[in-house]
């Protein structure tokens, strides 16, 4: 299957080039859809996509598809899923629809693999579960509009695990037309996800109802897949609560009330302790650093470490870690986040920190904040062992370089010690003609400390040195270290 869909374009007839290559297919997908990996032909970049065709452009499924789509489109919220392109073609004789998204995992899929169990994962499935209500919420209150599916299939996860809401083939206005999707695709919906109303029919109770009282019923549907494990196989296994949480059991209950206009409102249920829990606290402060004040956020990251070791590995690295980076970048956190950040990434194995961290620290030696660059000097042992010479060469040194001349002594001693570990990776041209520039000018600092370890630094770098440069730079430096008045100097 995967090598049919190779190369798309290759199948699309009058011309058309769809930019995506198709990878393997997840075993899920929501309604009639099938749902591929893939990614940009040019930028490489990973993207989802949803296929969906028939011999027929007109046959229900594909209109509905189409009302997804367009949906889908115009919708805006951080828990949907996000759109990025469509198309819709003639392939071998079939219509065929294309959705392209940012990527995603199916959560049935997701679930099986994440390795986390206990509390842990509890509190990783509130919060997921907290973004899903939260996006039901925004439907029902703020758009007056209605999922009419809402289940464990219509929820996928971003690499960073968000959860997303999607499926809108049956979005449907609450206030009812007689060609709504949900009433014309009702069918779509398995029997054990529809509420009473839906499944008798009773098109006229919804509008009389409140807007959030279908997906309601589906939130209670998604509440039982989720904490059960298990995809709802029938509408009496609703019944069995003994997985349900008993801080939330009572909303549970309430969000499958035989009765529409006694269901709970969604917006009630995000505030929950089992959904509204510490994961969401510690993501939400972080993506909401922007605005808070100098004082707020210092205490948010003095507490941050002695919450670390409770939060899931696979969370702190994939969601934590990439929201302590954009925050160290674009000015967000203070210095003393880099920390945090560094304690997070050294749980990585060495491939993802090359490709995810490196190229991070990269960018903040570059940062006019002097208390980053001084933590990254502080710390540069840390992560020094897995810098490229050409990545030294082109960026860390020339970054890095300024600090010899800085006018606070204890940077201008880190910048110095620094260069031990960066020393193997810079070019005979550049020690040559820009580093022992600067050691020149450090063996007269007027810090005694620097002069001293200047001389010792000079003298780890003589195995880096050709013979003619060793003889001109070292014997004139040894010498000038032998006249200082310092001691240590002396003896270095």
């Amino acid at each position: 299957m995967a090598s049919y869909f190779a190369k798309l374009s290759n199948l699309v007839s009058g011309g058309y080039t769809f930019p995506y290559t198709l990878g393997d297919q997840y075993s899920s997908a929501w309604g009639q859809w099938s749902h591929y990996q893939a990614e940009h032909n040019e930028t490489k970049a990973k993207v989802s996509v949803f296929r969906i065709s028939s011999s027929s452009k007109d046959e229900p499924k594909m209109i509905a598809a189409r009302n997804g789509v367009k949906r889908l489109r115009t919708l805006r919220h951080p828990n949907v899923l996000q759109f990025k392109d469509t198309a819709e073609v003639e392939e071998r004789g079939e219509t065929v629809i294309y959705l392209v998204t940012e990527a995603v995992a199916p959560l049935a899929d997701h679930l099986q693999r994440l390795d986390v169990k206990g509390e842990a994962r509890s509190q990783y499935l509130g919060m997921g579960l907290c973004h899903i209500v939260k996006a039901v919420s925004f439907l029902n209150n703020d758009c007056k509009l209605i999922h009419g599916n809402v289940c464990m299939a219509a929820v996928v996860v971003t690499e960073a695990l968000d959860w997303r809401l999607h499926g809108f083939d049956l979005l449907s206005e609450h206030a009812g037309a007689a060609d709504m999707p949900l009433l014309n695709a009702s069918w779509m919906v398995g029997s054990q996800y529809k509420p009473g109303e839906v499944g008798r029919s009773d098109w006229s109770l919804i509008p009389e109802g409140p807007p959030w009282a279908v997906d309601a019923w589906g939130l209670g549907c998604l509440l039982q897949e989720t904490f059960s494990g298990k995809t709802l196989a029938r509408a009496e296994d609703l019944r069995q609560t003994g997985s349900i949480p008993p801080a939330v059991l009572q909303e549970y209950q309430r969000l499958l009330s035989s009765q529409p206009g006694r269901r709970l409102n969604p917006a009630k249920l995000a505030n929950n302790p089992v959904l509204h829990n510490k994961l969401v606290d510690i993501t939400a402060s972080l993506e909401n650093l922007s605005v808070k004040d100098a004082v707020e956020k210092d205490m948010f990251f003095k507490s941050l470490p002695a919450q670390l070791p409770s939060i899931p590995k696979p969370i702190a690295q994939r969601k934590l870690l990439p929201m302590l980076g954009q925050a160290l970048e674009f000015g967000g956190a203070p210095a003393s986040a880099l920390g945090i950040y560094l304690k997070v990434a050294a749980s990585l194995d060495e491939a993802e920190y090359k490709e995810r961290v490196i190229p991070t620290i990269a960018r903040l030696f570059g940062s006019n904040d002097r208390a980053i660059r001084r933590s990254l000097l502080e710390g540069i042992d840390m992560f020094a062992g897995q810098f490229t010479a050409e990545l030294v060469e082109e960026k860390i040194f020339p970054a890095i370089a300024a600090g010899f001349t800085d006018s606070n002594a204890y940077l201008r001693e880190l910048t110095l010690k620094s260069m031990l570990p960066l020393a193997p990776l810079l070019s005979q041209r550049t020690i040559s003609q820009i580093l022992l520039k600067h050691l020149a000018k450090l063996q007269v600092d007027e810090e005694p400390p620097i002069r001293a370890n200047t001389t010792i630094l000079l003298g780890n770098l003589a195995q880096y040195l050709g013979e003619a440069t060793q003889k001109r730079v070292l014997l004139n430096a040894f010498t000038r270290a032998l006249k200082d008045g310092f001691p240590p100097a002396r003896g270095a």
